[in-house]
């Protein structure tokens, strides 16, 4: 029988580089010219928004993953604070989330090389990508951190070249000639519900602060890490999209002006630093997605392992661990091979499913809170309150907001999976007739987790 357990070795600033390399800070770019459109250019705003919004889903992270301190995050979650059957439909939803972000990575990384070297075929680049991360994430996690400070650092490297040229053009008259500028955050002229509807965008932005609970059985402490890990990383992340997007509304005001908006990064590039500038940022795309990919196929594949171990997938594929590695090596490859999808799926389609099953952890994880630690451990008194009913209660409601705020493609393929979520659940139980299969945390392992 085999006794290979994931091996504890990470700390806050390993988790921090995870969740900042999910999330890519460089997505900002990428986004702003959708979103300016969308909200007359206060675009900070519309971060500082979704900011707030998410705070409170990653307070709830962190009151759980003290309360279940396991690889499964939200599947784990919902299993054991609100009910078995439903632990397994977010579970088999948030696959959506971490199973089509390696492929979408793929798919993105494929195409920014294929446009800069068009006789390699965007099939080849797309192989070498896959079995790059899938080889890092086999060796380790220990491996896999040192690449990704040297993903996120290339990431601010970029940044600072951003920051240090806009600030100079400002000096020297460009674009509003200020620093100081109150229009991009108040502005009399753009509705409230604009800005709204441009953080509902840019919440995805943020996806990546509740991935690091996947690697709860590797860290050092889980209880008090990993809290901390998911606050800096959604702070950061936000301090960095709404600084950097404040100051691309300063360079570039006009936000009206842009030829594409879904290709905005790179004219405020040239406008800024000239064509060096925009081969500069096309290399930080391709860094970011790197990162993202690199950090999402590992936490897909502890969930994987987390459900296989449970029984719910073959516990025999999913549920081993490399003796040598302590790896979920087949998880890990078996990610490798559906992210070759991204050879028949298109952009739109994988993002709608990302988006869905994101949205469904976000909730039932707030919910999860109230039912722990409100409910059934009947912790109501004082800050209490806030802590495990007001603060999860607007979590929740921050998240069923973004859910109607999806398009309809959207929503109907995450409907359409999650009912075939719900067939395989009637499968697994009989009709309901068993319990579907239950992860067991007996004290003696979260002991073990928190040392």
């Amino acid at each position: 029988m085999q006794d290979v357990k994931l091996k504890r070795s990470l700390t806050v600033f390993p988790l921090v580089l995870f969740g900042l390399a999910y999330m890519a800070p460089t997505t900002v770019f990428t986004g702003y010219g959708i979103v300016a459109e969308i909200t007359k250019g206060m675009v900070p705003a519309a971060y500082i928004v979704a900011l707030i919004g998410l705070l409170f889903t990653a307070h709830s992270y962190g009151q759980m993953v003290k309360a279940y301190p396991v690889a499964g995050s939200a599947y784990t979650y919902t299993q054991r604070a609100l009910n078995p059957h439903i632990g397994f439909l977010t579970g088999w939803v948030i696959l959506l989330d971490y199973l089509f972000l390696p492929m979408i990575n793929a798919l993105l990384i494929a195409l920014y090389l294929n446009s800069y070297f068009p006789t390699v075929p965007f099939s080849v680049w797309l192989i070498v990508f896959l079995i790059l991360i899938t080889t890092v994430n086999v060796i380790g996690v220990k491996i896999a951190t040192k690449m990704n400070l040297l993903l996120i650092g290339s990431q601010f490297l970029i940044i600072a070249i951003f920051i240090v040229l806009s600030i100079k053009g400002l000096l020297k008259g460009m674009g509003s000639g200020t620093l100081f500028m109150s229009s991009p955050f108040l502005n009399g002229e753009t509705s409230l519900s604009l800005v709204l509807a441009g953080s509902s965008i840019l919440c995805l932005s943020f996806l990546g602060f509740d991935s690091v609970t996947t690697f709860s059985e590797e860290t050092i402490n889980a209880k008090k890490v990993i809290p901390k890990a998911i606050f800096l990383i959604v702070l950061i992340g936000g301090g960095l999209f709404v600084t950097i997007s404040y100051l691309i509304h300063l360079v570039y005001p006009n936000f009206q002006s842009f030829k594409n908006p879904d290709s905005a990064a790179l004219e405020i590039a040239v406008y800024v630093g000239g064509n060096l500038s925009q081969s500069i940022f096309l290399g930080g795309c391709i860094i970011g997605t790197l990162a993202s990919g690199l950090s999402s196929q590992a936490s897909v594949s502890r969930l994987l392992y987390a459900m296989g171990r449970d029984g719910v997938l073959p516990k025999q594929i999913f549920g081993y661990l490399h003796p040598k590695f302590r790896t979920p090596i087949y998880s890990i490859i078996l990610v490798g091979i559906f992210s070759l999808s991204a050879l028949f799926v298109d952009l739109a389609t994988a993002s709608s499913f990302i988006n869905f099953g994101a949205l469904v952890a976000f909730t039932f994880v707030n919910f999860s809170v109230i039912s722990h630690y409100f409910i059934r451990e009947k912790q109501r008194n004082g800050i209490n309150i806030l802590k495990y009913l007001i603060f999860p209660l607007m979590g929740a409601g921050f998240a069923i907001w973004l859910w109607a705020s999806l398009d309809s493609r959207a929503l109907l393929l995450g409907i359409g999976w999650l009912g075939l979520g719900f067939l395989v659940l009637i499968s697994t139980t009989k009709m309901f007739s068993e319990r579907p299969p239950e992860l067991s945390v007996d004290n003696a392992e979260v002991n073990e987790i928190q040392t």
